[in-house]
């Protein structure tokens, strides 16, 4: 396998067990805490399934080059799109770029580009 799109893959991977495991550790570095059932089952559905969905897409089509080449790009543009609204986010506040934001924000970028290099 690719090493970098194992490291990515590994990457989405931990983050979607620990959404499943322990949904409030993904969203306390921005400063809320999942109090309810519903915003739990959010962050299980949106980071925990959704990571772990790209951590196995990344790895079940390695071995064919015409898959591996679409789900790359897929995973960068989608990693882009979360910088982009970052981005956004920073235009209408530009603090929050001091803070945790500002760090996921180039983890996005480092990593979308990243992804698109496997290819």
């Amino acid at each position: 396998m690719n090493p970098i799109a194992l490291v990515v893959a590994v990457g989405f991977a931990v983050m979607g067990i620990g959404a499943l495991v322990r949904p409030a550790l993904i969203w306390a570095p921005f400063g809320v805490e999942p109090t309810t059932p519903e915003s739990r089952s959010e962050i299980r559905a949106v980071y925990g399934g959704f990571g772990l969905a790209l951590a196995a897409l990344l790895v079940l089509t390695n071995d064919s080059a015409a898959l591996r080449d679409g789900v790359l790009v897929a995973v960068a543009v989608s990693l882009f799109g979360m910088a982009a609204g970052r981005l956004v986010s920073a235009l209408l506040e530009p603090r929050t770029l001091l803070r945790s934001p500002g760090f996921f924000l180039v983890l996005e970028i480092g990593v979308a580009a990243l992804t698109l290099a496997a290819r």
